[in-house]
């Protein structure tokens, strides 16, 4: 369970790192040159660069519960990810206008993955917490000598 919450969030981390560092260097580039941000008009280059920090703030800490997969850090990190994802799923989803068939398709799996990845890795934790909390307590009620 560790191995696949360890790769979630390395892809999170990749993503976030990614797109807040775009942004926050060179937000005119990323309007211009990322698939379908040029859809939703005006640029802004205020807009641009907070949200490229926002974005490294987030890529921070799930870089933090990759290097330490505690629930204590995960969860929070994991659901800092989902409260932006979900939402920013719901907006693309809504305003398809103006993109291709191929760019609707894209953008729409792109978005859903990313956005059940970070739910997947808040749940995958409480399960995999909570087997560990069985076994300690089983093995706490038959102790072997």
């Amino acid at each position: 369970m560790t191995v696949f919450i360890r790769i979630g969030l390395a892809i999170l981390f990749l993503d976030e790192f990614v797109v807040g560092a775009w942004n926050a260097i060179s937000p005119e580039t990323f309007y211009r040159y990322f698939p379908t941000v040029d859809l939703t008009p005006p640029f802004s280059e205020h807009y641009a660069r907070d949200f490229g920090g926002a974005t490294l703030g987030i890529a921070l800490l799930l870089g933090i519960a990759f290097f330490k997969p505690k629930a204590h850090f995960v969860i929070p990190a994991a659901l800092a990810y989902s409260i932006f994802a979900v939402p920013h799923f719901f907006f693309h989803i809504a305003h398809l206008e103006g993109a291709t068939v191929g760019e609707a398709i894209a953008l729409t799996a792109a978005n859903a993955s990313v956005a059940l990845l970070g739910i997947a890795i808040i749940l995958v934790t409480i399960a995999r917490d909570r087997r560990i909390a069985v076994r300690q307590t089983e093995a706490a009620a038959h102790p072997t000598y």
